[in-house]
């Protein structure tokens, strides 16, 4: 970890070590969310049927990974391993995209979310790396629209590392702040992450990082700090997404849109009717940069996940 700090090229030279087409961007959709529901957007999916026709959507469109949250059929957020089981179960028989499995929960107890990483096996789960605030405040009312502690503390990421490696499952090391980022060296130490990492940088979450180019730079040089040669992703949420997917292309990063993270297309007016919109909008931007979106089996090995699931 500390030669890669003092070698600049360290990046560049493990990137290349993998055969790595810097040209060809890993395009992610989040289909669901947990927080939203259909009287904000009435085209989210809530049933493991509606949620892969969106994944199938989704990457009919260009999309080579999904990220699922599971709900019951009134939209209510559940972790029942059956439920995601059905999900894996719906989406397979549609299409052969990557799943991206969920663990985030605001208790401490994640006895469910490691059953069904261990029991589904998705090629990846996501993994938030550090308390924080989650906020979302109105200025039209001068109000909290909610107002809670997402707390994540190191030994409950343990545990559900734990259940990632027994499983073979890629974790998907999700970061608010600078702080989640840098805080990952432990984890590195103790032997429980081995790079090359997959990071995600989740910008405009009231208590976590802003909008900006200077925010993922930061957060591109600390991980690459820590972890050379690890991919990265950008997750913006709400309408500054398509700015925030502009910076990850031109930085060298993987994208992620959907409608967990943002209804609208880039006018800022027009509600997406489905997931699969958002991502021919992502795909097209990628594209105009001079980019082009990765196929599934590219993205396997572009993220280091497991053949076959």
């Amino acid at each position: 970890m500390s030669e890669s700090k003092r070698d600049p090229d360290a990046t560049s030279t493990a990137v290349q070590a993998r055969g790595r087409n810097m040209d060809v961007c890993v395009v992610t959709c989040a289909l669901t969310g947990v927080l939203a529901n259909r009287s904000q957007c009435p085209h989210l999916p809530y049933t493991p049927p509606e949620i892969a026709a969106e994944a199938q959507r989704a990457y009919d469109a260009g999309a080579a990974v999904v990220h699922i949250h599971a709900r019951n059929d009134d939209g209510s957020p559940t972790f029942r391993p059956e439920t995601f089981a059905r999900i894996k179960e719906e989406v397979r028989k549609r299409c052969p995209v990557l799943l991206n499995f969920s663990t985030g929960t605001i208790v401490d107890d994640v006895s469910e979310q490691c059953t069904y990483v261990r029991e589904s096996r998705p090629e990846i789960a996501a993994l938030n790396m550090g308390t924080m605030n989650y906020s979302k405040y109105s200025e039209k009312r001068k109000s909290f629209v909610f107002d809670m502690v997402f707390p994540n503390t190191y030994g409950k990421i343990t545990k559900l590392i734990g259940a990632m490696n027994e499983a073979g499952v890629k974790p998907e090391l999700e970061c608010f702040d600078v702080g989640h980022t840098s805080g990952v060296w432990p984890l590195l130490d103790m032997g429980l992450l081995k790079p090359p990492l997959q990071f995600s940088f989740i910008v405009n979450v009231l208590g976590g990082l802003p909008p900006t180019v200077e925010s993922v730079q930061l957060q591109k040089k600390v991980a690459l700090d820590l972890a050379p040669g690890s991919e990265w992703e950008v997750i913006g949420i709400s309408k500054c997404q398509w700015r925030m997917l502009a910076t990850a292309l031109v930085l060298g990063g993987n994208v992620r849109v959907g409608l967990e993270d943002n209804f609208y297309l880039p006018d800022g007016t027009t509600m997406a009717r489905s997931n699969g919109e958002l991502v021919e909008t992502a795909a097209r931007m990628v594209r105009d940069v001079g980019r082009r979106p990765a196929t599934v089996d590219e993205a396997r090995v572009i993220l280091g996940v497991r053949a076959g699931a």
